[in-house]
């Protein structure tokens, strides 16, 4: 694993590399879902921060609800997630992101299939609800950012989806940003910090995302955003620190499309 940050020169030792998160309010750690190497530096990275609160993108609100405030047991922590039925990878990936703030209070970052499905009838605006405008979904992208993610949608969906789809797929990944930054902000609010969000790399993004959302939102709060990328290439985006770790053997993506 190879850690570096935009703050200092490229390629700094691990422990200097980690000075970037002394003090900080809210870590966003990004990560590409099913690669086990960036499961492991969040989970190093969360117990060095130690936070009072840890918020995942994998997670509703429901789902923490259910699983109570004993996060010491991993497999009964798995079970009372519901963690198999949700369609991430394999549980035992981010069992040592759990086990590294045990004592964290959880929160549940995730958009439920029911608003995502409202959302997609109603609006994201109707779906979020009265605090829309303060995480910018009443306001239109500029132009570049919006063509931007209408091609990033293109590209993850391996050019299957009909284009007069692609505008509402961009919607519901500002929506998901939404709630992500929703949740840090109550995280931080109701525990004081730090908190730690687990979240893909997209929503981890400084240019754009949750990250960004937080910095407007709470512009006095300390928020730090890592990337994590493969085999030396970048998580698309701007983040605040980097990490590259070995990629992963998925075969060919769009195979699923076809």
């Amino acid at each position: 694993m190879t850690i570096y940050t935009t703050v200092a020169p490229p390629l700094l030792a691990e422990g200097a590399a980690d000075a970037v998160w002394n003090g900080v309010d809210i870590a966003v750690l990004g990560e590409v879902h099913d690669n086990p190497a960036h499961h492991l530096e969040q989970a190093r990275l969360t117990t060095l921060i130690a936070p009072k609160a840890l918020v995942f993108e994998m997670l509703t609100e429901a789902q923490v609800a259910a699983a109570g405030a004993d996060h010491q047991d991993m497999a009964g922590l798995a079970a009372a997630l519901g963690w198999a039925e949700t369609g991430w990878p394999a549980f035992d990936l981010y069992a040592p992101i759990f086990a590294g703030a045990p004592d964290a209070v959880l929160y549940g970052a995730g958009l439920p299939r029911a608003a995502a499905r409202a959302a997609m009838s109603d609006g994201v605006v109707a779906s979020f609800g009265a605090e829309a405008a303060a995480f910018g979904l009443t306001s239109p992208l500029p132009v570049a950012q919006q063509e931007a993610r209408l091609q990033l949608q293109a590209d993850a969906h391996c050019g299957a989806l009909p284009e007069d789809m692609l505008p509402m797929m961009v919607d519901l990944q500002r929506l998901r940003d939404a709630h992500l930054a929703r949740a840090a902000v109550a995280a931080f609010t109701e525990t004081g910090g730090p908190v730690v969000i687990i979240t893909g790399n997209g929503h981890a993004r400084t240019d754009w995302g949750a990250t960004a959302l937080i910095r407007v939102v709470q512009p006095d709060l300390t928020v730090v955003a890592l990337g994590q990328g493969e085999e030396g290439i970048p998580a698309t985006g701007v983040f605040d620190v980097h990490a590259d770790a070995a990629g992963v053997d998925r075969g060919d993506p769009c195979d699923a499309f076809r």
